[in-house]
């Protein structure tokens, strides 16, 4: 398997249906293009992880590695995500041409922290995502039991033409796949007690002295009213 590299930035921190895939991808969009550098045996090519070429791919497909962790952390940045790259995340892409189109298998691997949907406390979650992403080349209408079939904009896609060649936004395709690989609701723990709505103490910390909510007080005339019952 060939490998992209490029230099590691060390930073220690750092969203189905097609439709909302494509919601995702408009997101997703990366402005700044950073290059990246792809080894291969015998040589060593500057590539572009927005612009991999899939003209003329071998038909064994193409596989990379992605090891760069500006690839996750430029967008966590960008979106404001609440989440933090713990330990380093990678992907594995096999890249498969087909008469229409690119079929991208792959595999993102890593490990994140997220805040705990009850208490806010940091969570770590173990990231385990393979994915097949289908994507048809333009001017190409995939059959309707092909994955991801719907029509797509030029502006969706992400296979571009320029010059009579084709191009991938990997760089794009991978965020999105890192997005819906987080868990929507992630928790510290299965019990976890959350927060106490008066105070804001974390209850798994143990009481907080608060008084029971008494509810609405508007409805408080009603508390003691007593309904007979018809026999």
């Amino acid at each position: 398997m060939d490998v992209l590299h490029a230099p590691d930035h060390g930073h220690p921190a750092a969203t189905r249906s097609r439709p909302e895939i494509v919601n995702a991808r408009r997101m997703a969009r990366i402005d700044n293009c950073s290059r990246h550098e792809y080894y291969a045996p015998s040589q060593r090519l500057e590539m572009d992880l927005k612009h991999i070429p899939l003209t003329g791919l071998p038909s064994t497909g193409l596989g990379l590695e992605v090891a760069d962790q500006a690839v996750w952390y430029e967008p966590l940045q960008k979106y404001a995500v609440q989440c933090r790259i713990a330990e380093a995340v990678s992907a594995e892409v096999l890249l498969l041409p087909q008469e229409d189109g690119c079929l991208i298998r792959g595999k993102i691997r890593g490990r994140v922290v997220l805040p705990c949907n009850r208490c806010m406390e940091d969570t770590f979650y173990d990231l385990d995502h393979d994915f097949d992403e289908f994507e048809a080349f333009p001017g190409t209408s995939p059959g309707d039991d092909a994955p991801g079939s719907a029509d797509l904009s030029p502006e969706e896609s992400l296979v571009s033409m320029k010059d009579g060649l084709l191009f991938l936004d990997l760089a794009s395709l991978l965020w999105e796949e890192f997005s819906l690989a987080l868990p929507d609701k992630p928790l510290c723990k299965a019990d976890c007690k959350g927060l106490c709505p008066s105070c804001g103490r974390n209850l798994n910390l143990g009481a907080c002295g608060c008084s029971a909510e008494s509810g609405d007080e508007r409805l408080a005339v009603f508390r003691n009213m007593k309904v007979k019952r018809q026999a």
